[in-house]
């Protein structure tokens, strides 16, 4: 029975490695003959080893990492050339980034079975990370040997012997590979630059002149054998080339640049830009070839401390034969942003970007930031609301039409704005933004007497900005308002004037509280610093009625009524007001 028995967990011990290979990392390869070594080992220390490595097995899929290497430690006693055992330790110590330990386990591991794939590749990778390069060729030319139609390998070879400046390998490793993919462009390609770093410029220009002889009706190939000539001072065969090329078509941008670029090297600098000003204006000029001629031009100007009325009539002229192409009027008003031109030329640009490029987000927002000092909401409110519906995600759209509409009186169409917005924010959104959204909702919500929902949207504004000096005023003057909370509206006011202690309508505020609370004395020292600071413009009814409220509480009828008749002269209730100021009147003989 116990023979039996040991048998059936040394079965099930090999059935777990085969089902580790798929779940962790492939520990075993397919090849894998001798992960206890069966041969060498007596019946009992063959069984002892099963029983413990399934137990390792167990425990590492438990994810018990530590008690699983102690048993795979055991193992090794018993078996000191498991491959699959040191391969396992391999892993072990590369989770625990104990490097070298586990690079010499994966290398035991490789060589106990060279016919492993799977422990030659990992080796092979490990060696390219740890900058073991001539290790890293040495494994995967042995798996090129096992596997000859591998290409992917090869195509490793190739660039190793390239790192390790081993040209004529590197050759051989290309051959290898047309042998078995068959003669291509990019082979060809790769060994033109195998013979260019070798030195062998006989080599590289055989190459690439077949490439381009097997290429007849191909321009692309005889151009790359002419920039190759230039670049080895071969000036005039590489001009017959370009001229070439172009008299067959004139058209043919890569040329035309090529061309340039023989101008410009050669010295002619007027047949440069003319070739320039060819590619710049002409109708054919892929998008890509004519911006960076573009640059290129604005950054010769720039160089040469060229007038910039020179760039600006390039940019018409350009314009003028691609007038929708939007990468142009993004360097347009990038060029006009950078140096500084008068507003109005910037503005303009970024409008006729915008017009082009109606969801460019950037363009129109630094528009309406040009535009926020006129504080003209309807032009505001017209470049905004387009961009909710270009940009329906962008949140700083919906905050400038809803703040727009607000200082337009248009209530509703400012909350329909803020409230759509609202669906937008998120972990990411400005929490400024965020706060003022809020904030706005509450003075709109305050005005049409939903308190309700404005003590909402206040909350939710201080929560995501606690500092909100507006909102804590306004919230705090609508509490006193409404009578509810006014020691949490003391609180918040007195926030507001520690940040601006000479603001006359942060003061009023704190005042007015200070009088709902009972607090008449400190409510007249308030008040009064609120009259010291207070202008004509910034003056209102409701501040020289709050001051004849809080005089009249301390006695002071006299000046109550001096009060009630300056809340008169601001607009206010006149009846009411005239009924105050005959009580007080009455009061003060």
């Amino acid at each position: 029975m116990m023979r039996k028995r040991g048998l059936n967990i040394l079965a099930l011990a090999f059935a777990a490695v085969v089902c580790h290979v798929a779940a962790v990392s492939s520990v075993l390869g397919s090849k894998d003959k001798e992960a206890v070594n069966a041969d060498t080992l007596t019946y009992e220390q063959d069984s002892l080893f099963g029983e413990r490595f399934l137990s390792a097995l167990r425990q590492r899929e438990k994810g018990n990492a530590d008690s699983s290497m102690m048993l795979i430690d055991s193992c090794l006693r018993i078996n000191p050339r498991s491959a699959v055992a040191h391969y396992m330790r391999a892993d072990y110590f590369a989770d625990k980034d104990s490097v070298d330990l586990a690079f010499s386990h994966l290398e035991t591991a490789a060589r106990l079975a060279p016919d492993n794939d799977t422990y030659q590749e990992r080796l092979a990778q490990m060696s390219l990370g740890m900058g073991y390069f001539d290790k890293a060729i040495d494994t995967y030319e042995r798996l090129y040997q096992a596997h000859r139609d591998r290409d992917d390998v090869v195509a490793i070879l190739v660039r190793l012997y390239g790192r390790q400046k081993k040209y004529d390998k590197m050759l051989d490793a290309i051959r290898r590979l047309e042998e078995m993919d068959g003669q291509s462009d990019q082979l060809s390609l790769m060994r033109m630059n195998a013979y260019e770093m070798k030195g062998d410029a006989k080599g590289a220009y055989n190459t690439l002149k077949a490439l381009a002889d097997s290429h007849p009706n191909d321009p692309n190939f005889k151009l790359m054998l002419g920039n190759w000539l230039m670049q080895h001072k071969r000036m005039q065969e590489a001009y017959d080339i370009y001229s070439g090329v172009l008299k067959s078509e004139p058209d043919n941008a890569m040329a035309q640049s090529c061309l340039y670029d023989y101008y410009n090297g050669s010295g002619q600098d007027a047949l440069a830009k003319d070739m320039m000003n060819r590619l710049l204006f002409g109708k054919e000029t892929p998008q890509e070839t004519r911006v960076q001629f573009l640059r290129n031009a604005i950054q010769q100007n720039e160089s040469t401390g060229g007038d910039s009325t020179n760039v600006v009539e390039l940019f018409r002229k350009v314009q003028a034969v691609v007038p929708r192409d939007t990468t142009v009027a993004q360097l347009k008003a990038a060029y006009y942003t950078l140096r500084k031109f008068p507003k109005d030329s910037i503005d303009n640009a970024l409008a006729q970007l915008i017009q082009l490029q109606p969801d460019n987000a950037d363009a129109r927002v630094q528009l309406i930031q040009d535009k926020w000092a006129s504080q003209d909401w309807k032009e505001i409110a017209a470049l905004s609301e387009p961009g909710m519906l270009y940009n329906p995600d962008f949140l700083p759209f919906y905050f400038f039409t809803g703040l727009s509409r607000y200082y337009l009186k248009d209530d509703k169409g400012a909350l329909d704005a803020l409230r759509k917005g609202t669906a937008f924010i998120n972990d990411q959104s400005n929490t400024a933004i965020v706060a003022e959204i809020y904030s706005i909702m509450g003075e709109i919500y305050s005005a049409n007497d939903l308190k309700k929902e404005a003590y909402a949207a206040y909350d939710s504004c201080l929560q995501y900005d606690p500092g909100n000096i507006g909102t804590l005023n306004n919230y705090a003057y609508f509490l006193s308002v409404d009578g509810v909370d006014l020691d949490r509206a003391e609180k918040m006011s007195a926030k507001a004037i520690a940040a601006e202690p000479k603001n006359a309508t942060y003061l009023d505020t704190y005042a007015w509280i200070l009088y709902r609370l009972g607090r008449y004395a400190d409510a007249k020292i308030y008040i009064d610093q609120t009259l010291k600071f207070v202008s004509d413009s910034t003056s209102s009814n409701t501040l020289y009625e709050h001051a004849a409220d809080i005089y009249a509480a301390l006695g002071d009828y006299g000046s109550a009524a001096s009060f009630c008749e300056k809340a008169v002269k601001q607009g206010g209730d006149a009846k009411a007001l005239e009924k105050k100021i005959r009580l007080y009147r009455k009061k003060s003989k």
